[in-house]
């Protein structure tokens, strides 16, 4: 037997693998098995070998998983590529994971065809697309394989995660695959995901987010692999994902902060209209959760609201649970994967209560695709890696963030942490979302400027900008606080509720860069 899938397509065939928000069926286990079979012949026909590469631009679709797990069981790579990128950008991430195959939707190939054209990349591209020709249709291709026909065998495929690129280009991370011959032992860090979220073979998974970002991609696939069943949303909807929930009984679900904040605005009678009690765990990560949110999100949806910080360089994991959660307010809990330590700026480890870069041991080394040296840059002299973030530990071993290493605003000789501002502010009831910034100050190198997001836009004025800096003052160190706050319609987040900081501070420097020039 070759893996997992086609043990759940014999022992529960009819059982639902995949339901897309909108389809009137879902894709049973049975069905995923010999669809993705027939990917895994098809690609093994266009010569790819094992190590190769593949790459999709596509939305949220059940055709995902089928590609998914036919890379998979031929022991190709395959990447998702997100189609907010711009241009050039997916030509970047298609060329340097070295993809030869190029899968998009109708919806998407006018982008395709502008990015292989302008980046003359020298792959092949074919369509989800019934209607297109047959010699680059996915499924006309597809459809000419015998799902029982055996495959070689080869190593178990995986995933080629990009990180987001809110700090520069994407980095790739590509990880080895399991070999052939071990591809029925689990894999220590899929052991301590299953017992982080209590997963089992009758979860039911929620996804609100697009399935290029690393998390949805893991979990889903994941719990395709314990034997579960995934629910897929195209698009987040905070009312139709509590309609979801209550549905389909979900069980486990992930959602960031943002999807939080946009569930707790709708009015009360909306919220308690759906039955959300089939939920076990409700996961949220990605992007930091101000206190206030996270306490208002357990009261409703009870004790099941678990939080965890890593990424997808998999060097470290924490988990906090609600108990926890509602005792030590900001925290992102204790370490499920690897140990953490707190670093301070001679490479020394920190005592308890005292701010320095987060590092985690104990767990398998990864490099970036391609680039050594910010492989090297995240690894110290005691071979112990970092995401490139700022915390401490308490008495207990519990994690605090205070914010990227990049977004530390030095101001008069102080460090100030953005964190401790930005969750402040969001509990103000006028402020919808909020990123603190440091920009160029004649004296004292940087100021405090807090960027806000109002739940009513037509409320900023001079005067509430005033208000949210006497509100700061109230609660923290004078010399923490804003020294100026800028009101904006939307700020730049990806819809996995990561923060485009940079973007903020580009357009900022370029402003006063403008205005000194005029």
């Amino acid at each position: 037997m070759l893996d997992n899938l086609e043990r759940w397509s014999l022992e529960n065939p009819d059982k639902p693998a995949v339901w897309m928000e909108d389809a009137a069926e879902p894709m049973t286990h049975l069905q995923l098995h010999r669809r993705s079979a027939q990917v895994a012949h098809w690609l093994v026909s266009l010569g790819l070998q094992a190590g190769d590469s593949i790459a999709m631009l596509m939305e949220n679709r059940a055709e995902f998983f089928e590609l998914a797990w036919g890379a998979r069981r031929t022991g190709l790579y395959y990447t998702m590529i997100s189609w907010h990128l711009k241009p050039a950008e997916i030509a970047y991430v298609l060329k340097d994971c070295g993809s030869r195959v190029l899968i998009t939707t109708p919806t998407l190939a006018a982008l395709a065809r502008e990015v292989i054209a302008s980046s003359q990349w020298p792959g092949h591209c074919f369509v989800l697309d019934d209607t297109a020709p047959t010699d680059v249709s996915v499924p006309a291709q597809r459809d000419r394989f015998d799902p029982d026909a055996p495959l070689p065998p080869r190593p178990v495929g995986r995933e080629f995660l990009y990180s987001s690129g809110t700090s520069g280009k994407p980095k790739g991370i590509r990880r080895p695959m399991i070999a052939y011959e071990d591809r029925f032992k689990e894999a220590f860090d899929f052991a301590a995901w299953r017992d982080t979220y209590r997963v089992t073979r009758d979860s039911i998974y929620l996804s609100p987010a697009p399935l290029y970002h690393a998390a949805p991609m893991r979990f889903t696939n994941r719990i395709i692999d314990i034997g579960g069943t995934v629910v897929v949303m195209p698009r987040f909807d905070a009312e139709r994902a509590l309609a979801l929930v209550e549905q389909h009984r979900a069980t486990h679900s992930q959602w960031v902060p943002t999807m939080m904040i946009r569930m707790l605005a709708l009015p009360e009678p909306v919220r308690s209209r759906y039955d959300i009690s089939s939920m076990r765990m409700f996961i949220h990560a990605a992007a930091p959760c101000p206190p206030e949110v996270k306490r208002r999100t357990i009261e409703w949806w009870g004790p099941v609201v678990t939080e965890y910080y890593g990424g997808s360089e998999t060097i470290g994991l924490t988990a906090l649970y609600s108990d926890e959660a509602l005792q030590r307010p900001g925290s992102v809990g204790r370490a499920t994967l690897g140990t953490v330590h707190i670093v301070g700026a001679e490479g020394e480890d920190l005592p308890a209560g005292e701010q320095g870069a987060i590092y985690f041991s104990g767990t398998p080394r990864f490099v970036y695709h391609n680039d050594p040296e910010k492989t090297a840059a995240a690894y110290d002299t005691k071979g112990r890696a970092t995401y490139g973030d700022i915390g401490h530990l308490d008495a207990d071993g519990y994690l605090y963030l205070s914010g990227r290493r990049t977004d530390l605003i030095l101001s008069g000789g102080v460090n100030i942490y953005p964190q401790e501002i930005e969750n402040l502010l969001a509990g103000h009831p006028g402020v919808r979302d909020v990123a603190v910034i440091g920009v160029p100050h004649a004296e004292f190198g940087e100021e405090v400027k807090a960027v806000v997001e109002l739940n009513d836009p037509t409320a900023a004025s001079d005067e509430l900008a005033q208000a949210l800096m006497a509100y700061c003052r109230e609660h923290i160190a004078h010399l923490k606080c804003p020294r100026s706050v800028d009101f904006t319609t939307a700020l730049p987040r990806q819809e996995n509720g990561k923060l485009y900081k940079r973007l903020l501070m580009e357009q900022y420097a370029q402003g006063m860069a403008a205005t000194a020039g005029a």
